[in-house]
């Protein structure tokens, strides 16, 4: 019984708690629309025999058909609007209400969703909600933030998992050296860890996509995010321990 996330590039992470398997936002293929994949596509093997698909929000760069596709079949659990959307694509959406928990897998563990606010940039051909998730287990809480800046009742998420959190995803940057509204630095990710009290801390959304030739300019953007996260975080919450990974790498939160 343990916490374990993979992740692998942008804001794509395979979670495995406690018997479960859950693969949020893949993006699993080459490129993102015109944005261009720094490094290797992800292995199969690296989101087989996944129970569910979490999706934040319906921007390209989280909710790419060819990638649902190589995930296969599976419940896609987001907002309504969203999961309707989905399921006219051919996939299997599942929209949750406001205070909903929906069992997954081996029904040991449990998904939610949390606010997001991201509507920056709005889309005329997809639906614009934006949501988080919470998911809990014998194991313990994982909060992924999805796509987000930071909101006021932030400090309400332990109370909606019913308990501490133990591992937040939180995003730390994007496809360009520059965010738009709705984003998370990583001054405002370390902040985030703060207000929600996290024990551990992982920065994704990050040091994967970029536009043609902008991966090297300015230069060092794309590697930035990780060690300003980490020092915003011994500022902002320095009782929340942190892992930055690699892409394609694991790591197993210790037991409290």
């Amino acid at each position: 019984m343990s916490i374990e996330v993979t992740w692998l590039g942008h804001s794509t992470v395979v979670l495995d708690l406690d018997g479960v398997r859950i693969v949020a936002d893949p993006l699993l293929q080459r490129h993102a629309g015109i944005l261009r994949r720094r490094g290797q596509t992800p292995e199969r093997a690296a989101w087989h025999g996944a129970d569910a698909i979490l999706l934040s929000h319906l921007h390209h760069d989280h909710a790419e058909l060819g990638s649902l596709r190589l995930v296969g079949e599976l419940p896609v659990i987001t907002a309504p609007e969203n999961a309707a959307w989905v399921t006219r694509k051919g996939f299997v959406g599942v929209g949750l209400a406001e205070d909903q928990w929906m069992p997954v897998g081996n029904g040991r563990v449990e998904v939610r969703l949390t606010p997001a606010v991201h509507a920056a940039r709005p889309m005329p051909h997809r639906p614009n909600a934006a949501v988080g998730h919470l998911v809990r287990g014998p194991s313990g809480v994982v909060w992924l933030a999805g796509d987000t800046e930071l909101f006021d009742s932030m400090e309400d998420l332990p109370t909606l998992a019913g308990a501490p959190i133990d591992l937040a995803l939180v995003p730390i940057g994007g496809w360009g050296p520059r965010l738009s509204p709705g984003h998370m630095g990583p001054e405002e990710a370390a902040v985030a860890c703060h207000r929600i009290d996290a024990r551990w801390a992982i920065p994704v959304h990050w040091r994967t996509l970029h536009v043609p030739a902008g991966r090297s300019w300015p230069r060092g953007w794309m590697e930035a995010g990780g060690p300003d996260f980490m020092a915003a975080l011994q500022r902002e919450a320095p009782r929340c321990a942190t892992r930055v990974l690699d892409v394609g790498e694991t790591f197993t939160v210790p037991a409290p």
